[in-house]
């Protein structure tokens, strides 16, 4: 066992963990990251298990999954092997990967595993930063990959992104353990196999693999900072008006500042996955203010001097559920609770409430809003001035704590 190997990766775990599930591939990095989180796990009485996905992409994967499952039992490591399938639609990648995160998460939950440990390297931030100059991001889309995070009720971690790709594999040949090399890390008609030759091309030009990785370390300092700073201005620029943002003063904030006092408001009002950068730089280039527009489950939408944040009707007419529980992820209802009562949008029953001109708030705000059913029968609509009993609390933004980057 490498010893400063070992210690880093004990380091970037929590001490207080109490189950580890490892996502193995049968590559060197992952086989290297199970081979530690053993040795870590053993130390400390923790339950270990690993888990490989299939993605059905190539025929060589599912060899690679026994050869998984063989080193597994051999050390007395559960082993799980979970399946993928492709819809055919969007990018197959960015599918995969986010099939990938669903798969293993809900896995990792209904085995009760709270920590589930990724193999990523040094090599994987300085190619994943070559890949993205493409796209000419961001501070976020050029920041380091975060060593850790939450998702799909899951912590994730990442304990050797201070390790190389040969340092992993040195570690296994000394400890005499194989691993499976993915014939795709050298084929060039993988995106990411072009970024390894790249960068061994720039190594003579003095760019090398660290040198990257640490400029992507540096955005990700950066972007951490930055969100730091958009919390402490939202008090000043943020009204919550029911459960629209009202974003005030945007021209007194830099640039970047006020794209991600934006991005936050989309993410917490919608929920979705974040807009590309340039359907932000739209906004803030005025484009908006010729209309209502819809990004992210979101109506963006001029309101005098500000900009309004609010929920898109469509998005939430199919949600229904019982009163006591959480509505759209922040509303939360009071009132006579019964079993026949639900929650669910006001949708166009808003001209059922004679009340609503004068609430204040646009129409299609009152129409994603929250109100009580019995069937089809409107009970109640606490926003739209037909309260009943009822009153209706949004604590989107003061729940909110997640930075407000462009991605992971």
């Amino acid at each position: 066992m490498t010893t400063d190997l070992a210690d880093r990766f004990a380091a970037a775990l929590d001490p207080a963990t109490k189950s580890l599930a490892v996502a193995v591939s049968g590559g060197g990095d992952s086989m290297a990251c199970l081979d530690l989180a053993d040795d870590w796990a053993k130390r400390r009485g923790v339950h270990l298990r690993a888990v490989t996905v299939d993605h059905g992409l190539r025929p060589e994967a599912a060899d690679e999954a026994v050869h998984v499952t063989r080193v597994c039992a051999a050390r007395g490591i559960p082993h799980a092997v979970l399946h993928w399938h492709w819809d055919r639609r969007g990018n197959l990648q960015a599918s995969a990967r986010q099939g990938r995160y669903a798969l293993i998460g809900d896995w990792a939950q209904d085995c009760g595993i709270d920590t589930v440990v990724l193999g990523h390297t040094t090599d994987d931030i300085a190619e994943s930063f070559l890949l993205r100059l493409r796209r000419a991001p961001g501070v976020d889309g050029l920041a380091a990959m975060p060593s850790r995070f939450e998702r799909h009720g899951v912590r994730w971690v990442r304990p050797l992104l201070r390790a190389s790709r040969a340092e992993l594999r040195r570690h296994l040949t000394a400890r005499g353990l194989g691993w499976v090399e993915d014939p795709s890390n050298d084929d060039p008609r993988y995106d990411r196999a072009r970024a390894r030759a790249l960068r061994t091309a720039l190594e003579p030009l003095g760019v090398t693999t660290s040198g990257l990785a640490r400029a992507a370390t540096a955005l990700r300092d950066g972007a951490e900072a930055l969100d730091w700073a958009v919390s402490r201005i939202a008090e000043d620029h943020v009204t919550v008006v029911g459960g629209d943002l009202l974003l005030e003063r945007l021209d007194d904030l830099p640039a970047e500042l006020a794209r991600r006092l934006t991005l936050r408001a989309l993410r917490v009002v919608g929920g979705a996955p974040p807009p590309r950068q340039a359907a932000l730089t739209a906004i803030h280039s005025g484009l908006v203010q010729a209309g209502q527009h819809t990004l992210a489950g979101c109506l963006i939408r001029q309101d005098g001097a500000a900009l309004r944040i609010a929920r898109e009707p469509a998005v939430v007419s199919g949600l229904r559920m019982d009163t006591t529980e959480p509505w759209d992820r922040h509303w939360r209802l009071q009132g006579p609770h019964a079993p026949q009562f639900q929650i669910a949008a006001l949708g166009d029953a808003v001209a059922l409430c004679p009340d609503w001109r004068q609430t204040g708030f646009p129409r299609d705000s009152l129409r994603a809003s929250p109100a009580i059913w019995r069937n089809e029968e409107l009970i109640a609509a606490p926003l739209a001035g037909l309260s009943n009993g009822w009153s209706a609390e949004w604590t989107g933004w003061r729940d909110e704590s997640a930075p407000s980057g462009y991605g992971n």
